[in-house]
């Protein structure tokens, strides 16, 4: 055989083998590689999305979080602010009581001193009629002497 004939079989069966690749096998191919092509496109592209939403949500979370700081901080204040005002107001109670049951107890102080000078003016007056008797050596009416203690008493 020819070495020729033999090169010139070969390219017709080459050209034609590379003919029925181009027109059977090669669009399969380039299908696959478009579809693997556009899968990876579309994945970057969610990647991109999902970075992107994962940024938004940090700063949501951040400006969530700092909101909460700020209520946080608010609540602990105004819970400062009623534990003083109950404080002051148990305070105010507690002085206004204070001064109830001074007032209370002065009163009772004060019928107290009265009834013992009511008392001390009975037995003074007891003590200066007994005394009188014996001086005089006679008996004095005791409603008498009262009266007459009770004016020398108002008059000094």
């Amino acid at each position: 055989m020819n070495v020729n004939l033999t090169l010139i079989i070969n390219m017709i069966f080459f050209a034609a083998f590379v003919w029925f690749c181009m027109k059977f096998v090669w669009p399969f191919i380039t299908g696959a590689i478009e579809e693997r092509q556009n899968k990876i496109a579309e994945g970057l592209a969610a990647s991109e999305r999902s970075q992107k939403d994962l940024e938004l949500a940090q700063e949501k979370a951040a400006e969530i979080l700092r909101e909460a700081k700020s209520q946080s901080a608010e609540l602990v204040d105004s819970a400062k602010k009623r534990h003083t005002e109950i404080v002051d107001s148990a305070k105010d109670d507690a002085r206004a009581e204070a001064e109830k049951i001074k007032s209370g107890a002065q009163a009772e102080i004060e019928q107290e001193v009265n009834r013992a000078r009511e008392q001390l003016r009975s037995k003074v007056a007891t003590l200066a009629v007994a005394g009188a008797e014996k001086v005089i050596e006679r008996n004095i009416d005791e409603a008498a002497n009262n009266d007459m203690f009770d004016k020398l008493v108002e008059d000094l």
